[in-house]
């Protein structure tokens, strides 16, 4: 019977750790359900404890800081509009500061100039340098060329 309060134990843990986020209380939580395994296989209390402690220690010491250290890395992948950023386009309507309209990535996007002075002509190449929205900030190619 003692391995359904050790389950008991493990759920209440799991709880707590799905409202705190920390890895700790799901971790020890894992450790309950070692020593619910150890009691469930018939070793006595102290026994128990002994699981609960030595799969406590190697959660906290090992695992955990192996886990928030990944999850504290920035993804491998850009995704949505961010992926955008650094493309090269083709303005199919006249690009000015105000408005204008480019083809990204073979759809249609609106598009601004990031240079209010610039007259994007139709048929230019241009770089995306950031995403407002549904609107791309764009840059002329050959200007982008001949400052470098």
């Amino acid at each position: 019977m003692s391995w359904f309060l050790w389950l008991c134990a493990a759920a209440a843990l799991g709880v707590a750790e799905f409202f705190t986020l920390t890895l700790v209380f799901g971790l020890l939580a894992g450790a309950a359900v070692v020593a619910a395994v150890v009691a469930g296989v018939g070793i006595g209390l102290l026994g128990q404890l002994v699981a609960l402690a030595a799969a406590a220690a190697a959660g906290v010491v090992i695992v955990r800081p192996v886990a928030l250290r990944h999850m504290a890395q920035q993804p491998l992948t850009i995704e949505g509009s961010d992926a955008l950023i650094g493309k090269r386009a083709e303005a199919m309507q006249e690009v000015t500061a105000t408005r204008g309209l480019i083809k990204l990535s073979g759809e249609e996007w609106s598009a601004r100039a990031l240079d209010e002075s610039l007259v994007i002509p139709v048929g230019a190449w241009v770089d995306v340098m950031e995403i407002e929205g549904a609107t791309a900030i764009v840059y002329p190619r050959e200007c982008l060329s001949s400052n470098g």
